[in-house]
């Protein structure tokens, strides 16, 4: 856990493998997965390196794999994930891998070629049963009669839709039936009508058609119903069968050979079923072994699959080490964390001994100007935020994290804009809930993306959802609803006779009257002010938006300032590790005297004005304080300062000089008389407040020159006697020249950024309340709109209407509009305060992500679990 403050110490390592054990050796390293290597063949293309026909061979065995995954999906058959540890293949298995992976292949291409033909022809068998069934009944005296008449007909020129039916049938001439040629097959219903009229206008209606529908499935192994139907083509002289055959063939319709005599038909008829039953039960043999083959492989696929991962990742790991002049030895070069040396240096001497070597590996550590990657040291409960954190870019070498303050901040943030502690606790019991059951849920690998988001930041959500509870219960805010727990330290400060009066009076005038709780009255000053958040009284004021809009809006502004404090304190860190003195005189102070000289001053005001100045007469600072009347307004006093506009000293002239306009008493029993000013709240409320704010402006004015010329020229100075220099760029100052127009142009960026900054980023905070507002109002309005219109309904239908109808719709609308996307939104504001407002003082997110060469991680990608 220590090194998540800053990245964990790096080295770089040349390792030296003898050829027979460096295989083994690699795969103990990537079982380990605290090695990152460096391609050394950078210049070589994938075909010039050493272990090219190695991989050649693994890809080869992944795509026979990927084919059987293929006709596994096609036969929806689920293949199961495998959880036990697989050691990494040797490569002289490797032979045995791909004989398997082949013969599984040509079985399987060869069932599908064997299946696909006997069911083509167990079809044409069905199709030929079909027919035969259905000739005798299409061959008859009757249609014959009627093919020949229509035949004779386009013979003499009278077919046509002019001439149907104008003759009658015993004034035609009738040709011989025993002439007519037959064509019968099988066609799709959908195709026969088109098939029909094509026939008869291109033979000019010389072509008789019949069809009837084949009721009986032909295609019993296809889970798709084919309409089909019999036809029967009648025509006249051996010229047309060729056309009609071709115009068969262009439908593709199936055409079938038929006996003319009955007796030869019904022995064909009973061959044809027996065929057709015998090849029937080969088909179902056949799939039947398929089935087999296809089960078997799903449940091998997931272990042949990671095996073939780690033997292909290894290979290509060999492939970025470079090879002595010998031969027989490959040197690596690997980024290690310092920490974790003495556990790489172990898995290289398990992995001699494995591969049966008598030469062990030798690990150097190498002296290097590089750029090391950042590694931090993340358990379950802190990756959520070092992600959150790693989104916005990853931390600079040994650059202060920002995540382990983000644990606290990024949850407590949000719940300042979501604070309600019954939306707070559904939060809470949803996160619990992946909490309790994570190893379960971890077990069934789910890979839906959405569902992997929200599980992969349960503990950012479970601490979303405690601080909410809490920042509800300190805004009193329950489903909207304030609870009165310790009970209310406002009275109410009117007679009974008088309330009973004025509610006379309002309901004659049909009229809602109001009263005022004026505090010096109403108020229990021996009970004190309500033990642990707002007021419960607040809830049912009508003025309770004109109270909290102020106390969240000062409450953001001190959140804000605060935290953009601390971010400040965070850089001071930076530049002790950095050792840079200039940052520390003429870059840390600067920025600390401004922001503390104009917005620290600013939050002090607030907080004396919340101590000091109440609705009563008191002697505050040395002066009479009139009352609330004369409350600083501390806008226009920061106005004010900046514009050094004169104001009077005190609040109130001619004190108990007889010329007093008011009276007052004190609560310790004094007397006043005073003249308080027309706008006393403008004025100065502790002695030497204009000296005062003038030297803090006057300091903040000059710490922006300071900010901006003196580091540049420092670094100019530093550059001209040859000493190195820190450009600011992370990585890339190993590669960069120094300029000094890029230097003045970069610190007057960083300048600039953080004057303005300042001002805008505290206006950014205000968020905190214009959300918290937000969704305090939206809870109200669905509790005033949904939930208290049914229970004022009276009756049974009342009560059915509450239990199940406006319950069910008002925790539907709660769950989908005020926590989820309420919750979400919040989320992102909170993202945006830490990503910009919070890093941007002393993160520079710079850095090189530490990817190590790990099986676990390769395998979650290739399981669908990790990008």
């Amino acid at each position: 856990m220590g090194s998540i403050y800053r990245s964990e110490h790096m080295k770089l390592c040349q390792i030296f493998f003898q050829s027979e054990s460096a295989y083994q050796c690699v795969a103990e390293l990537g079982e380990l997965g605290m090695a990152q290597f460096i391609d050394l063949n950078e210049e070589q293309n994938s075909y010039q390196r050493k272990f090219v026909n190695e991989v050649r061979r693994c890809e080869e065995m992944d795509r026979k794999i990927t084919f059987v995954e293929d006709e596994i999906n096609k036969d929806l058959v689920p293949i199961p994930d495998y959880n036990d540890h697989i050691p990494a293949p040797q490569p002289k298995h490797m032979g045995e891998m791909e004989a398997n992976l082949e013969k599984l292949e040509e079985e399987l291409l060869q069932i599908n070629k064997n299946t696909k033909t006997l069911k083509t022809n167990h079809i044409q068998l069905l199709e030929m049963k079909a027919v035969l069934e259905h000739v005798t009944s299409l061959m008859d005296h009757q249609s014959k009669r009627e093919a020949a008449m229509s035949i004779s007909e386009a013979a003499r020129g009278e077919a046509g839709p002019f001439s149907v039916g104008l003759k009658q049938e015993f004034d035609k001439p009738v040709r011989d039936e025993n002439e007519l040629k037959f064509v019968t097959g099988v066609i799709k219903r959908a195709k026969s009508i088109a098939f029909e009229r094509f026939l008869w206008r291109l033979s000019r209606a010389k072509v008789f058609a019949k069809f009837v529908q084949i009721q009986e499935k032909t295609d019993l192994f296809s889970h798709e119903y084919e309409d089909k139907c019999v036809f029967i083509l009648f025509f006249s002289g051996e010229q047309l069968r060729s056309k009609v055959k071709k115009i068969c063939d262009g439908f593709q319709a199936k055409c079938y050979t038929v006996p003319e005599n009955p007796a030869e038909r019904t022995k064909l008829l009973n061959s044809i079923k027996i065929q057709a039953n015998d090849m029937k039960a080969v088909i179902e043999k056949t799939l039947d072994y398929r089935a087999k083959c296809i089960h078997t492989a799903a449940g091998n696929l997931r272990k042949w699959g990671i095996m073939l991962l780690k033997l292909k990742s290894i290979f290509h790991t060999l492939n970025m080490f470079s090879v002595d002049v010998t031969q027989k030895c490959l040197i690596a070069e690997c980024w290690v964390p310092e920490a974790d040396i003495a556990q790489v240096k172990n898995s290289l001497h398990m992995g001699t001994i494995h591969s049966g070597s008598s030469v062990p590996a030798i690990l150097n550590e190498m002296e290097t100007e590089k750029y090391p990657p950042t590694y931090f040291k993340l358990n379950k409960f802190t990756q959520g935020f070092q992600n959150i954190v790693d989104a916005y870019g990853i931390a600079s070498y040994r650059e202060v994290n920002p995540a382990p303050w983000t644990i606290i901040s990024f949850p407590f943030l949000f719940a300042v804009m979501f604070g309600d502690a019954g939306h707070g606790i559904i939060m809470l019991l949803a996160a619990a809930g992946f909490v309790v059951f994570e190893k379960k849920l971890i077990s069934m690998k789910i890979k839906d993306e959405i569902f992997n988001t929200f599980f992969g930041g349960r503990y950012v959500v479970l601490l979303m959802g405690m601080f909410a509870i809490y920042t509800g219960f300190i805004y009193n805010d329950f489903y909207s609803k304030s609870i009165n727990i310790f009970g209310s330290s406002w009275t109410n400060p009117y007679p009974k006779s008088l309330l009973e009066q004025m509610d006379k009076q309002g309901a004659e005038s049909k009229t809602e009257l109001s009263l005022t709780f004026p505090p010096e009255y109403a108020f229990d000053h021996g009970y004190g002010p309500y033990p642990f958040g707002v007021d419960p009284v607040w809830n049912l004021a009508i003025n309770r938006l004109n109270f909290l809009n102020p106390m969240k809006m000062k409450t953001s502004i001190l959140l804000g300032i605060s935290q953009m404090a601390f971010g400040i304190l965070l850089s001071l860190m930076n530049h002790i590790g950095n050792r840079s003195v200039v940052d520390i005189v003429f870059v840390f102070i600067p920025q600390c005297l401004f922001l503390g000289c104009i917005f620290v001053y600013l939050c002090l005001q607030v907080i004396m004005k919340w101590i000091f100045f109440y609705v009563k007469p008191a002697i505050i600072f040395g002066k009479l304080y009139p009352g609330s009347n004369c409350a600083p307004s501390l806008l226009i006093g920061l106005i004010n300062m900046f514009m050094v506009k004169h104001r009077d000293p005190t609040f109130a002239f001619d004190i108990n000089n007889g010329k007093g306009k008011f009276n007052t008493t004190l609560d310790t029993g004094a007397k006043y008389t005073y003249t308080d000013y027309d706008q006393c709240y403008l004025q100065q409320w502790y002695p030497n407040q204009s000296l005062v704010e003038l030297i803090l402006l006057l300091i903040a004015v000059v710490s922006v020159p300071v900010m901006l010329l003196v580091k540049p020229f420092y670094i100019r100075w530093r550059h001209s006697r040859g000493l190195p220099v820190d450009l600011g760029h992370g990585p890339e100052d190993e590669h960069g020249e120094f300029n000094f127009g890029d230097v003045m142009v970069h610190q007057a960026i960083h300048t600039i950024e953080f004057v303005l900054g300042c001002v805008s980023h505290t206006a950014s905070y205000l968020r905190l309340w214009a959300l918290s507002l937000a969704h305090a109002q939206l809870s109200d309005v669905l509790w005033t709109m949904v939930l208290r219109m049914s229970l004022k309904m009276g009756g049974w239908g009342g009560s059915a209407a509450v239990t199940i109808i406006f319950y069910f719709i008002f925790s539907i609308l709660s769950v989908c509009i005020l926590i989820l996307m309420e919750g979400l939104s919040a989320f992102l504001h909170a993202i945006r305060l830490h990503w910009v407002e919070f890093q941007s003082k002393f993160y520079g997110g710079t850095g090189i992500q530490f990817e190590p060469f790990s099986f676990t991680k390769i395998i979650r990608v290739y399981e669908g679990l990790d990008q």
